[in-house]
């Protein structure tokens, strides 16, 4: 951990900046957000990026703030408004891509490289591969067919240089203009090629598997300073107090990047967005505070998932859905299958740059393995699918040990996938090489110590290139294959796991999400408990989140569906007393490939809508018109389909099938069928609110610095983007009558008023959350014990909230469970005003008898 030079944030407020939500907008919240208790906004990119994005991840300069949110101007009123406020900002950057832009003139450094190539001053700019094929041209994948049917829709405007294709304008090079179109087609420093061709053609590195965002080499320098010059300027400038990194694992060098963003920001308040997978660690070496939360988020949410119940609704949606293990009956297998599909066929271009790298080595290798590229390519593919974290880390020294040990073990079981054992040597070879290792490098220095270990432990392997090769190649080449492998590894990680494998597998919807573990979602009070000691010992200043711009149900939505593992017996029935209505068809009577019906997409469209809650306005009357719910629903589903690729996709579109999943949401979850949902939603309401304000609590008072969605004070029920990117909704009016003493009169009050009072306690008395704080778990005694979490921060703060409310209830309640009281002075609990004795042992049928949760401060 890097302890921030500046003060950390008490809490952070995301807003996402849009057209519709320009600076001047979220400059009129901010009244309302600093009487909220909250110490920073936390604003999406700012940088001009393409015209009318919801996100601003597409940057197209970096030298500009954006003008559609207002330009640099708004952003400075905007800060000066925060600070006069008393809070500061903390701005989102994007180190690892920006936009191929429609026009592509947008992106002024790359119009220069599609017009001077190689020798233009921004060539440096871009991870392009130059010798990848293409006779040393860039690969443009923009042609909506292939190049012989769209050649008619070229027109070369020599006057002003460019050859335009429908919206499309491109660069020629000079002294191309009057060629004829063929002979100008070649001459140029790109090539234009059917969109289909990036999936396995591309030459450039791109961001996952989205070809309209190229990679940029932040590693080198000069790259750096030229596309963080605007920023690092507004920090110097005291305009950024704090900066969020996205997608720190499509870097070459995280650890070099983070260690060079801390030295130019003078150690600002710096979080990552790095998922943890499993019990992966953040690695110590990284200048920063920590996460952006996904790691917190999971551990949360695990707290409400009854671990006998969820695995009973698996039995159910067996039951109903019946699928194959690889296609949502098995998670491992179904991430197994997910993870070959698109190392195959999404990531092949990615794949293919590494075969090539590896054949160089291994052909430079003064023992030739004779490496067949099939066989390069298959140790590539095997040793990828078998990593279970986004990537590894071969030159981190915190690191190494850990990750040689992951990949050896990955190794193993990737030779099993060869028939012939000579050929499983590819595998070896491909194993040293993503460690930074030459080729029986290890195997050398055990030789040369005599020891059976490969590396002491912090060590890494330096060792002299193969005799004969020139040094400067081959070290390129090593260093280049380690870090693209880990690159693709990362991309592979997420559009399998995330993008895919989600959406096969939708048991329980609330586990499948970011950094989730839909195969093991339960997650005990050991388990959080362990968690928060460790984040509050080495990352204290760590981001924590329960909804964001990514989440694919806010954390509302997913603490309705949680529930359901309480309840699993109840959900089936629901879905069983809609007899058939409950499936959808899919136009199964269909010639033209709907397919029959689909029991899955049935499911997931089920407990979308519940997760969403089924509003009383919408329809349930045949021929009612549709309400907004059934639009965001049927969307969401769609997306849902086509992410899981399995009968539709988003490149090979079944209209059909697509057409009877979208009426299936309107006659089904919005229409007549839904009653025994809404009624299930009723009767589940009391347990549902528990879940809310528990997790609310948990979330604003654990180690880390709480991260809040715009709109997440109140009820907040939002679906995967682009549904979580509307613009924001404030209710200051509410918050000033619980501030003038009203009561709550629904759930919207009630989270509003446990969110500012805990906020508010955060600003007004940091030294009980921060750095210089403890955490300490407050064990309650009794029947119930388990279905209460607890903990002391700094000796003055205790938060206690109810899990598995359901299972409570029909187990009788609480009974005779107390919690004992921290000893010392009196504890006012800040919702009721209520005062208790320290060192009493109080009963939780008492202390959680108006609200589930309980937040005390000792006076």
């Amino acid at each position: 951990m890097t302890q921030p030079s500046s003060p950390s944030p008490t809490a952070t407020y995301r807003l996402q900046l849009q057209p519709d939500f320009p600076f001047a907008a979220a400059e009129r919240a901010v009244p309302h957000l600093a009487a909220l208790g909250v110490s920073h906004l936390h604003l999406s990119p700012v940088l001009e990026s393409v015209p009318g994005s919801t996100h601003g991840y597409d940057v197209v300069d970096h030298s500009a703030v954006r003008a559609e949110l207002g330009g640099e101007r708004g952003l400075r009123a905007l800060a000066a408004t925060a600070r006069a406020h008393g809070m500061g900002l903390v701005v989102d950057i994007v180190p690892n891509h920006m936009a191929v832009p429609e026009p592509v003139a947008l992106n002024g450094p790359l119009w220069e490289v599609l017009r001077d190539g190689p020798a233009s001053p921004y060539a440096r700019w871009f991870d392009i591969d130059w010798d990848g094929g293409h006779g040393g041209r860039l690969l443009l994948p923009v042609l909506h067919g292939p190049l012989g049917d769209e050649a008619r829709h070229f027109r070369v405007d020599a006057e002003d240089g460019v050859l335009r294709y429908h919206a499309h304008t491109f660069p020629l090079r000079p002294g191309t203009e009057d060629l004829p179109l063929p002979r100008l087609l070649v001459a140029q420093w790109y090539r234009l090629a059917w969109w289909r061709l990036g999936r396995s053609e591309l030459n450039y590195r791109r961001f996952f598997t989205i070809s309209e965002l190229i990679g940029v080499r932040v590693e080198d320098p000069e790259v750096f300073a030229a596309t963080h010059d605007t920023a690092l300027r507004l920090v110097r400038d005291g305009v950024i107090d704090g900066l969020r990194i996205d997608h720190p694992d499509g870097l070459v060098d995280p650890s070099g990047y983070l260690a060079r963003l801390h030295k130019a920001t003078g150690g600002r308040w710096t979080v990552v967005e790095k998922i943890l997978s499993g019990d992966e660690r953040l690695p110590a070496s990284w200048a920063c505070a920590g996460t952006t939360g996904y790691d917190a988020l999971r551990h949360i949410d695990g707290l409400f998932v009854c671990p006998q119940g969820s695995g009973r609704l698996f039995s159910h949606y067996r039951d109903f859905v019946t699928p194959l293990a690889d296609e949502g009956g098995d998670w491992e297998e179904t991430v197994r299958r997910a993870a070959y599909e698109v190392v195959t066929h999404d990531l092949a271009a990615e794949v293919e740059r590494l075969v090539r790298t590896a054949a160089r080595i291994s052909a430079r290798d003064p023992r030739p393995g004779d490496h067949a590229p099939w066989a390069l390519r298959q140790a590539i593919r095997e040793l990828l699918v078998r990593l279970p974290v986004y990537r590894p880390y071969a030159a981190d020294a915190t690191r190494a040990v850990a990750d040689a040990a992951m990949l050896g073990r990955a190794a193993v079981r990737a030779r099993g996938a060869f028939r012939v054992p000579e050929e499983a040597r590819a595998v070896d070879l491909i194993h040293d090489l993503a460690l930074g290792r030459w080729p029986g490098e290890a195997e050398a220095v055990a030789e040369a110590v005599g020891s059976e270990e490969t590396t002491p432990e912090g060590a890494t392997l330096e060792g002299a290139a193969p005799e004969g090769a020139a040094p400067e190649q081959h070290e390129a080449d090593r260093a280049d294959f380690a870090a693209r492998f880990a690159q693709t590894a990362s991309a592979l990680r997420a559009k399998s796991v995330e993008d895919t494998a989600f959406y096969r597998y939708p048991v329980l919807l609330s586990a499948c999400e970011v950094g989730g573990d839909p195969g093991e979602p339960a997650r005990g009070p050991e388990a959080f408990h362990a968690y928060c000691a460790r984040i509050q010992r080495d990352w204290p200043a760590t981001a924590t989140a329960l909804s964001t711009h990514d989440t694919k149900r806010s954390a509302d939505v997913r603490a309705r569906i949680a529930v359901l593992s309480e309840c699993p017996d109840r959900w089936r029935d629901a879905l069983g007393a809609m007899g058939e209505s409950a499936v959808c068809g899919a136009a199964a009577g269909s010639m033209d490939g709907a397919g029959p019906a689909d029991p899955m997409v049935s499911w997931l469209a089920w407990q979308t809508a519940f997760g969403l809650g089924v509003p009383a306005e919408e329809p349930a009357a045949v021929g009612a018109p549709p309400g907004d719910g059934w639009g965001r629903v049927a969307d969401a589903v769609l997306k849902s389909v086509r992410e899981a690729g399995l009968r539709t996709s988003w490149t090979e579109r079944n209209a059909d099938y697509e057409e009877a999943v979208a009426e299936f949401v309107l006659g089904g979850p919005f229409g007549p069928p839904a009653a025994p949902l809404a009624a299930l939603g009723e009767q589940l309401a009391p347990f549902i609110r528990a879940n809310v304000l528990g997790a609310t609590l948990l979330h604003l008072t654990m180690p880390g610095v709480p991260d809040l969605y715009q709109g997440t004070e109140l009820g907040y029920a939002a679906l995967v983007d682009p549904d979580n990117r509307r613009p924001a909704r404030f209710r200051p009016e509410l918050l000033a009558e619980l501030d003038g003493g009203a009561a709550p009169r629904d759930l919207d009050g009630e989270k509003l008023r446990l969110t500012a009072a805990a906020l508010r306690l955060r600003r007004e008395r940091p030294e009980w959350f921060g750095a210089a704080a403890d955490y300490e778990p407050v064990e309650a005694e009794g029947p119930a014990a388990e279905h209460c979490v607890a903990f002391c921060r700094g000796g003055r703060v205790l938060t206690a909230v109810t899990r598995l409310s359901l299972r409570l209830v029909e187990t009788g309640g609480w009974w005779d469970t107390g919690l004992r009281l921290p000893a010392g002075g009196t504890w006012r609990e800040l919702l009721s005003g209520r005062k208790l004795p320290g060192g009493a042992v109080v009963g939780l049928s008492e202390l959680l008898e108006e609200s589930p949760v309980a937040l005390l401060v000792r006076e």
